[in-house]
């Protein structure tokens, strides 16, 4: 597979590998301005994907040293990762939307055991099995034990503000809030004409909120000092609709391929997700927790083959989908219930 791709108009793309996913790589845009090259998102951080983006820019003509700026669709590692090497190597400048730079601070300043005691409380009250909390506790005191260090992603040091340009020298590169994914995802829409002449508004990167074969991961926003009851569903489905009103001529994900038609994929996914949403309710004709629910959906792979770290992402998204019908009055809690259990009305 071609490491770099040039997308013509001081636009490429860089295949950066994520070890250990199926996602297989994130794609790690360069994009140049007259104050040198920026990129948008950098990859996770591990030395063979620090080397393949090294490589990447060396094929581009460019060094690591070289980097002007770098901005980050959102804090999630396969994005954030390499930001605080980048900088540590060129000083360039991080920019994050505030609301995912408040997780990396939040990240940066908990203790492990305080994330650790939150998920398993969450899990609880979703309705997961003894069995299953007990092997996250069971983590959070080997890691205690081993006295491993507490994860410190790179603190952004500018904010990307919805609407407005980026301070890009040369370029044209609004940002676009598209929460869902995360509370702070932003695409960033690139507006000068397609270099090929493609019909459309320019060209958007739309790091994991607008794919072209796969749809993101849609959970809950955890945060262990914020009692707000979310909705990030709703919130990636207004975002959508946002997106697909742009129409961009091109769209250059951070995953898999760059693709054209987005309403078009926009509509499929706001199908997908009405479909989902449907086949919950059928499911909700009896009162289930929300792990209940995850058991009882389909996913890429039947429930008793889904590794446990996988499972406490399910049993999140399946959460933010009943909160999304709750919402919508197709649903309700039961009142009493503990776990809570869901019905539909």
């Amino acid at each position: 597979m071609t490491q770099v791709t040039d997308h013509g108009g001081g636009v490429r793309s860089i295949r950066v590998p994520i070890p250990d996913n199926p996602l297989g790589t994130t794609l790690v845009h360069l994009v140049d301005t007259d104050l040198g090259p920026v990129l948008i998102d950098t990859g996770w951080d591990d030395p063979a994907s620090w080397d393949a983006l090294a490589a990447g820019l060396t094929a581009c003509g460019v060094s690591v040293a070289e980097v002007h700026g770098v901005v980050i669709t959102h804090h999630h590692p396969d994005h954030h990762g390499l930001s605080g090497k980048v900088r540590e190597a060129s000083g360039a400048w991080i920019a994050m939307h505030a609301l995912d730079t408040a997780i990396v601070r939040r990240t940066r300043e908990n203790r492990p055991d305080r994330w650790f005691s939150y998920m398993a409380d969450k899990l609880a009250s979703s309705g997961a099995p003894e069995e299953h909390v007990a092997q996250l506790r069971a983590a959070r005191t080997a890691r205690l034990s081993t006295g491993l260090p507490t994860f410190a992603p790179a603190l952004p040091d500018r904010e990307i503000v919805p609407g407005e340009l980026l301070d890009l020298a040369g370029r044209r590169l609004r940002a676009i809030w598209t929460p869902g994914h995360t509370p702070g995802h932003v695409c960033l829409h690139l507006e000068e004409t397609h270099p090929a002449a493609l019909p459309g508004n320019g060209r958007l990167f739309s790091g994991d909120h607008l794919l072209p074969r796969i749809t993101p991961h849609i959970g809950l926003y955890e945060d262990p000092d914020d009692a707000t009851v979310a909705d990030p569903l709703g919130d990636y489905l207004d975002a959508l609709e946002r997106v697909g009103r742009l129409n961009p001529a091109e769209v250059l994900p951070a995953h898999q391929h760059a693709f054209t038609d987005a309403p078009g994929r926009v509509r499929e996914l706001l199908a997908h997700h009405e479909d989902r949403l449907t086949g919950l309710l059928a499911l909700l004709e009896t009162p289930l927790t929300a792990w209940q629910l995850a058991e009882r959906m389909e996913w890429n792979r039947p429930w008793d083959q889904i590794p446990f770290t996988s499972r406490n992402i399910a049993a999140s998204e399946a959460e933010a989908h009943v909160r999304r019908l709750v919402k919508l009055g197709r649903a309700e809690a039961v009142t009493g219930s503990d776990p809570v259990t869901y019905v539909a009305l």
